[in-house]
């Protein structure tokens, strides 16, 4: 039987799929043809939801689309697989039933107690990963990351792009598998990727009482939607680094407090309890 090579799509199927993305309101931007790097400088600025200059650039080529993730707003969470046998997680992920990116993001989920993010926008990359598509929060700028999650696990946002659906590379496409809106990116995702490591602790000076407490309690109450969870995170924390008999209800009232502004209580919990977990070592 002769060879076939794999096929491309043609350049009206990459125009459409170039025009259903800007009419998501997603900026895009032509990448070299059957491969991931742009094809223009200055992409980012230079990307656009305008329908007549998308049509002019994609009459020329047939380009792979490239979506700017900070114009068009998105926090995409790249779940990728092993590109070789040795590709293996480092020490801290070789766990049981790890093996990509996705049983990462599950094992993180479990971690905060939160469900795991998958009713969003998604697509199925040429390599068999996962791009879940999240609208960012308001009022917090996220850049790039590269492993900060975990193995596998990356995130395209200001200064990045990703490969959009429809377009091809080395043969394989990308596809959409869920067509949804996309969702707002969960707070603790939020908090995970903006959280700096921690300063080692200082001793015991005992526990916040007074002023300290009502200014961790009002950090939690003038939370913005899209920061809740990690400023309740960070409050608890506060609390229980100081140890103390008031530490746990120092932690309840900031509990009481994030649900007084919307945060379901399923959620706080299981914040707070995180909080807990981490200042005490895991005990």
């Amino acid at each position: 039987m002769p060879y076939l090579a794999p096929s491309r799509p043609g350049a009206s199927e990459l125009l459409t799929a170039a025009l259903d993305a800007a009419r998501r309101g997603w900026h895009v931007f032509p990448l070299v043809p059957g491969d991931k790097p742009p094809v223009i400088f200055e992409w980012e600025e230079r990307a656009t939801i305008d329908r007549d200059r998308i049509q002019r650039c994609w009459q020329h080529g047939r380009y792979n689309i490239g979506l700017a993730t900070g114009p068009s707003r998105l926090v995409v969470v790249d779940l990728d697989t092993p590109k070789t046998p040795d590709d293996l997680p480092p020490p801290a992920w070789s766990l049981p039933g790890i093996v990509d990116g996705m049983d990462v993001l599950a094992t993180l989920s479990e971690r905060h107690g939160q469900p795991y993010p998958g009713d969003t926008f998604t697509v199925r990359t040429g390599r068999g990963g996962m791009h879940l598509y999240f609208a960012a929060a308001a009022g917090i700028e996220l850049r790039n990351s590269g492993g900060k999650l975990g193995w596998k696990v990356d995130t395209r946002a200001v200064g990045g792009y990703v490969v959009a659906a429809g377009s091809t590379v080395n043969g394989r496409s990308y596809e959409i598998i869920n067509d949804v809106r996309p969702a707002v990116l969960p707070d603790w995702l939020a908090y995970a990727l903006t959280v700096r490591p921690s300063p080692p602790l200082r001793a015991h000076t005992g526990p916040i009482t007074g002023s300290g407490a009502v200014g961790l309690v009002k950090t939690v109450l003038e939370s913005g939607e899209g920061e809740r969870n990690n400023r309740l995170y960070w409050a608890a924390c506060r609390a229980y680094e100081t140890g103390g008999e008031a530490a746990g209800g120092l932690a309840a009232a900031l509990l009481d407090a994030a649900v007084s502004i919307g945060l379901p209580e399923r959620e706080a919990r299981a914040t707070v309890a995180s909080a807990a977990r981490k200042v005490r070592g895991g005990r």
